[in-house]
C-alpha cells in the first residue's frame, strides 16, 4: 500500500479500479511515401484533419450544452488550432519538401511547436512558464487526434467502459474530458496539473474526486489495480489494505448518505435552534453551477468567482461573453436570489495568458495581481463592469471588489464603476444604475480599516483563505509552512472580529451586510466560531450547504457566542482547534 499527496481539487471519495492512460506515442509504421504518392498522402492528412476539427466542434457543442459556454470554451481553443491554416500548411509542406508521411510529419511540425513552447517555458516566470507548457501540452494532445485519425485507431480510451474507474493520468487533454461521464469515471489523479487547470475546474462542475499535482506514480500502479481517491485530503492510495479499505469505504458510505440526511432540509430555512435567521448562500464560478446552489438550498450566490472567463483562453472575453454568463446564471436563481459578482482576481496562483499585464515578478503574490491588475489594464475592468451594470436588470445583482488593500484604491474601483454607468447612459443602453457595491476582506490592512471602508460601500465579505495567507505570511500551498496555514489562528480570529464589530456599527445606521465567503465558512467545525463571532451571512460550496444547514439549525446563538468569546480568550490555534473539537457536535 503506498499513499502518495498531492492538491484537492474535488472533494469526494472514490474506490475502484485504475484505468491508467498510456503515455506511449503512437507507433508511426514508417516515415517516407515514394513521390508519385504525395497527393494522396496530402488528401489523407486534409482527411485527418478534417475529421478530427469535426470531433473538435462536436465536443464543444457537446459540453457547451451539458455544462454551458464557459466550460465549452475550453475546446475552442483545439478546435481553432486544428483549423489554423499555418499548421496546415506546414505539415502539407513537409510531405511535399521531405516525402514524409502524413503521420511523421504531423508529429514532426507538432514537436517542433512542443519544443519551442517547452524551451520559453524555462525562461519565462512561473506564471507565464505554466500558460507555455498548458499550451505545449494541448499540441501533444492535437497530435495524438491526428494520429488516431490516421491510423484508424480510436482516439478516446472512455468510449467503451463497461465498468467505472479511477482515471490515473500523467495529466488530461480537452479531447479525454470532453466524454467524462459520473458514472463511468469515479474520479481521477494526475501527476501534473494545478488548481485552476481545464480538468480540475471540470472536475469541480461534473462533482468528481480529483487529485491533481502528486509527481510521478504511474509506475507503480497497474491497470486493474484498486485505488482510492479523496479529494479532500488530497491524497491517493495504491493497492489499499483491507483495514484502509473498509475505513474508506465508510467514509465514502457516509458522504453518500450525507445528502439523504439532509434532503429533508433543502426548503427549510437556515434559522437557529433560538430562531435566529444565518443566510446560507453558494460560491460558484461555472455558470452552470448556479442549479447546483438552488439543488442545496443555498438562497443566493455569495460569491461569483469570474477567472474562469479568462483562464484557458487565448484572449480577453468579450463584453458579451460576460454578459451571457452573469445573465444565464441570473436567469437560473430567478430576479429575488442575490448574485454577488467579484470582479476580476487573475494573478499569482491563478494567473491568465490573457492578462498580458505584469512581467517577470519576484513576489507575485504581492505585486499586481487582482484589483490592482484591474486599475493598470482599463479597458479590461471596464468590459467587465459594462457587462455586469447590464445584466443587472435581470436581478439583484452586487459587484464586488477583490484584494483592496487601502481607501483610495476602493475610491479608485468606485469613480471607475460610475465612469462606466455614464457611458452606458450615454450610449442609451439599459443597465441598473443602484446596483450596491462591496469589497472583500482579504488582507490585514483592510480589516484593519473596515471601520473606514464601511462608509464607503454596501457589504463587506471575509476571504479567509487570503486573509489567513497574509496574516500569517504562510502559502498554504508550501509544504515548509503549511502548518502555519491556520482558519483558527487568533490573530485571524481577532481581525474578523473587528471586521464583524465595523459591520455592525455601520449596520446600526442604514442596511450593511458582513459575509464570509472562504473555505473556512464552508466547515461545520468553524460555523459555530462564526455564527458567535457575529456572522450572519455564509457563503460555501453548493454541495457544503445542507450540512451547514443542519449545524445551524442545532446550534444557539448564546452558546456559540459563549464559545467564540472563549476562542479569543486562547492565545494558539492549536488550543482553538482543540477547544472547538471538543464543544462540536458536528
Amino acid at each position: 500500500m503506498e499513499h502518495r499527496h498531492g492538491i484537492a481539487v474535488s472533494p469526494g471519495v472514490a474506490i475502484g479500479p485504475a484505468l491508467v492512460l498510456d503515455t506511449e506515442g503512437v507507433l508511426i509504421p514508417h516515415r517516407d511515401v515514394p513521390a508519385e504518392q504525395i497527393d494522396a498522402e496530402i488528401a489523407r492528412l486534409h482527411r485527418a484533419l478534417d475529421e478530427t476539427a469535426t470531433a473538435a466542434r462536436g465536443d464543444r457543442e457537446r459540453m457547451t450544452a451539458k455544462l454551458g459556454p464557459a466550460l465549452g470554451n475550453i475546446y475552442a481553443a483545439q478546435q481553432s488550432m486544428i483549423e489554423d491554416r499555418m499548421i496546415r500548411s506546414q505539415i502539407e509542406a513537409r510531405i511535399r519538401a521531405e516525402s514524409y508521411s502524413a503521420e511523421y510529419a504531423v508529429s514532426r511540425v507538432i514537436r517542433d511547436f512542443v519544443r519551442r513552447l517547452e524551451d520559453a517555458a524555462q525562461r519565462l516566470p512561473d506564471h507565464n512558464a505554466a500558460e507555455a507548457r498548458r499550451r505545449a501540452t494541448e499540441f501533444i494532445d492535437l497530435e495524438r487526434q491526428l494520429l488516431a485519425a490516421l491510423l484508424g485507431h480510436p482516439s478516446n480510451p472512455f468510449d467503451n467502459l463497461k465498468e467505472p474507474v479511477i482515471v490515473l493520468a500523467n495529466d488530461l487533454m480537452p479531447s479525454d474530458t470532453a466524454d467524462f461521464n459520473p458514472r463511468t469515471v469515479r474520479a481521477f489523479a494526475t501527476e501534473s496539473g494545478g488548481p485552476t487547470s481545464h480538468t480540475a475546474i471540470l472536475a469541480g462542475a461534473l462533482e468528481i474526486p480529483a487529485v491533481v499535482g502528486i509527481g510521478r506514480f504511474r509506475s507503480d500502479v497497474s491497470g486493474g489495480d484498486i485505488v482510492i481517491v479523496d479529494g479532500e485530503e488530497g491524497v491517493l492510495i495504491i493497492d489499499p489494505d483491507e483495514a484502509t479499505l473498509a475505513k474508506y469505504e465508510a467514509k465514502r458510505a457516509e458522504q453518500i448518505a450525507r445528502p439523504d440526511r439532509n434532503e429533508s432540509l433543502r426548503d427549510k430555512l437556515a434559522v437557529t435552534h433560538d430562531n435566529v435567521r444565518i443566510r446560507l448562500l453558494g460560491n460558484i464560478e461555472l455558470e452552470q453551477e448556479a442549479a447546483h446552489c438552488l439543488e442545496r438550498g443555498a438562497e443566493g450566490v455569495g460569491l461569483y468567482r469570474t477567472e474562469f472567463l479568462y483562464l484557458n483562453k487565448t484572449a480577453h472575453p468579450t463584453e458579451e461573453e460576460h454578459y451571457a454568463a452573469y445573465t444565464s446564471v441570473l436567469r437560473t436563481l430567478g430576479p429575488t436570489r442575490p448574485v454577488v459578482i467579484r470582479t476580476l482576481d487573475l494573478g499569482a496562483d491563478k494567473f491568465s495568458s490573457v492578462s498580458g499585464a505584469v512581467a517577470d515578478e519576484k513576489n507575485p503574490f504581492l505585486g499586481l495581481r487582482s484589483v490592482r491588475l484591474c486599475l493598470n489594464n482599463l479597458d479590461l475592468f471596464k468590459t467587465q463592469l459594462r457587462a455586469i451594470l447590464r445584466a443587472a436588470v435581470h436581478g439583484d445583482v452586487r459587484v464586488m471588489f477583490p484584494m483592496i488593500s487601502t481607501v483610495d484604491e476602493l475610491r479608485r474601483c468606485k469613480t471607475l464603476l460610475n465612469d462606466v454607468k455614464d457611458g452606458l447612459e450615454d450610449a442609451g443602453i439599459p443597465y441598473k444604475r443602484d446596483v450596491p457595491v462591496g469589497t472583500m476582506i482579504e488582507v490585514p490592512s483592510a480589516a484593519l480599516l473596515a471601520d473606514v471602508l464601511a462608509r464607503e460601500v454596501d457589504f463587506f465579505s471575509i476571504g479567509t483563505n487570503d486573509l489567513i495567507q497574509y496574516t500569517l505570511a504562510a502559502d498554504r500551498n508550501n509544504e515548509h509552512v503549511a502548518d502555519l496555514y491556520n482558519p483558527a489562528d487568533p490573530a485571524v480570529l481577532r481581525l474578523i472580529r473587528l471586521v464583524v464589530q465595523a459591520g455592525q456599527r455601520e449596520q446600526a445606521k442604514r442596511p450593511f451586510e458582513v459575509n464570509v465567503c472562504g473555505e473556512m465558512s464552508g466547515e461545520p467545525l468553524y460555523v459555530p466560531l462564526l455564527v458567535g463571532l457575529g456572522l450572519r451571512h455564509l457563503s460555501a460550496t453548493p454541495r457544503k450547504i445542507p450540512e451547514l444547514k443542519r449545524v445551524i439549525r442545532d446550534l444557539k446563538v448564546a452558546e456559540a457566542e459563549r464559545l467564540a468569546e472563549h476562542a479569543l480568550s486562547l492565545e494558539s490555534a492549536r488550543q482553538v482547534s482543540s477547544y472547538l473539537r471538543a464543544n462540536s457536535a458536528v
